[in-house]
């Protein structure tokens, strides 16, 4: 991941080709994805698994549906692919709401019209700040979920609001600058440097004094951008498994890579439009799931079930920008 975001690389270029961005984010997609077969052998001794009682506590801590009737073999058995499953779910789905983040990051550079350099620059601290507050995410998560069941159902309902929200939220095609409300509270409090802006570094020293520059509040909007879409994320990937390790490996793999996939972003994969609303539905879902999780049980709606439904929206809300483009994209 630090070899990605350019914390290693020597070059001194600032734009990247959609031809490198796209081999670098099929590159990152691949190792996400190899990740599930690793889930699959190896999840069984992080969770130090040795016999059926541990089978048994694993399942009734978090909420697992599995099949210790044929002996231990054949329960571990289910248990790797039920894991890899829930993993392989939980990715795809924190990597289609990381595109949707991206979205927001790529409107934000180019309403403060950040150039090149300042962009390369905000998303290696931002992607670090994104692995930092998604770890803390996860973290009070688990705990709050394992000590308080009844906040899966405020999971839930929060998370069909937000899918009905981001439905009915317009394309915003600018970003307010001057009156958010991170540059209004660092210019009432804070001295701003705002007359360069191909300035690159975080604060400057003028005439002995210290000043923050531009970029650096652009970082600050960025971070708590990420806050926002953690409360949406961190809680429908706790729909998918209560496994704090799975929650966050799906987290973990799904940001790595994400400074080449914004560049890809920005050299056209925007056309795709109606993936917002593929992500709302997807959100709706994942919480009415939440809500119902006992009546899904009862009619035998399992991991597999939930993969295929998440694929099968990701992949109709993609085929459907492709099938019917906007008239400005044809």
């Amino acid at each position: 991941m630090l070899w990605d975001l350019g914390v290693f690389s020597k070059t001194t270029e600032h734009e990247v080709s959609a031809k490198q961005a796209l081999k670098h984010t099929a590159g990152w997609f691949s190792v996400g994805l190899a990740m599930t077969f690793v889930i699959y052998l190896f999840h069984g001794d992080l969770q130090n698994i040795q016999g059926m009682n541990d089978l048994l506590n694993y399942q009734l801590e978090y909420k697992v549906q599995l099949d210790l009737s044929g002996g231990f073999e054949q329960a571990m058995a289910d248990f790797s692919k039920t894991s890899a499953i829930s993993y392989l779910s939980g990715f795809l789905l924190e990597y289609a709401l990381s595109i949707d983040n991206l979205f927001v990051i790529l409107l934000i550079f180019q309403s403060f019209k950040m150039n090149g350099e300042n962009q390369k620059r905000i998303l290696i601290w931002g992607v670090i700040g994104a692995v930092v507050l998604r770890f803390l995410f996860i973290y009070l998560g688990s705990e709050i979920v394992s000590k308080f069941e009844w906040v899966m159902y405020i999971f839930g309902a929060f998370l069909v609001y937000s899918g009905f929200k981001m439905l009915g939220s317009g394309d915003d095609d600018a970003f307010e600058t001057d009156n958010h409300v991170v540059v209004r509270f660092a210019k009432k409090w804070f001295r701003v440097a705002e007359n360069n802006p191909s300035e690159t570094r975080f604060f400057i020293r003028e005439n002995g004094k210290l000043f923050l520059t531009i970029p650096f509040l652009v970082l600050i909007i960025v971070d708590i951008t990420d806050v926002v879409f953690a409360v949406d994320s961190v809680p429908a990937v706790f729909g998918v498994t209560r496994d704090p390790y799975l929650v966050f490996f799906s987290n973990i793999f799904a940001v790595m890579g994400l400074r080449s996939l914004y560049f890809l972003l920005g050299a056209g994969m925007d056309k795709f439009y109606s993936l917002k609303y593929g992500l709302s539905m997807i959100l709706v879902y994942i919480g009415l799931k939440m809500l119902l999780e006992k009546y899904a049980h009862m009619y035998g709606f399992n991991e597999i079930h939930n993969l295929l439904v998440i694929i099968s929206i990701l992949a109709l809300s993609i085929f459907w920008s492709i099938w019917f483009p906007k008239a400005n994209q044809s």
